[in-house]
């Protein structure tokens, strides 16, 4: 397997890099789980608003499906662009009954104490 590496490129989208994709894998896993503020913790990632986590709790009902943990698929839509300090990422997620779904996680990536974390804005459609 090819390394994909963290870029700072602002000018095209790129494939999410494998240092980030355990973390992603996590916040998906707790979302299956329906814990939506995380409260059982996942490293790298701040904490999920009371707010945050009701706005994704109702995308996920509303769009009507369940679902399923990140399967190594995702890694081939996925996709995250640089905007100065941070990254903007939009991984693709899956349902159980649809495969790959219309919804996606909208985070953002920074650099903090040479790691990354994680802020979780929405899920959604585009």
């Amino acid at each position: 397997m090819i390394e994909i590496p963290v870029e700072k490129n602002e000018e095209e989208e790129l494939p999410i890099p494998q240092v980030w994709r355990p973390i992603f894998k996590n916040i998906v896993k707790a979302f299956v789980n329906k814990d939506y503020n995380l409260s059982s913790g996942v490293n790298h990632v701040n904490p999920v608003s009371d707010q945050t986590a009701e706005q994704i709790q109702e995308y996920i009902e509303e769009y009507g499906a369940e679902l399923v943990d990140l399967p190594e698929e995702t890694w081939d839509t996925s996709v995250y662009i640089s905007y100065g300090d941070y990254w903007n990422v939009l991984i693709d997620l899956f349902t159980k009954n649809e495969g790959l779904s219309d919804l996606v996680l909208n985070a953002e990536v920074r650099e903090k104490d040479n790691n990354y974390v994680v802020d979780i804005n929405l899920i959604y459609v585009p």
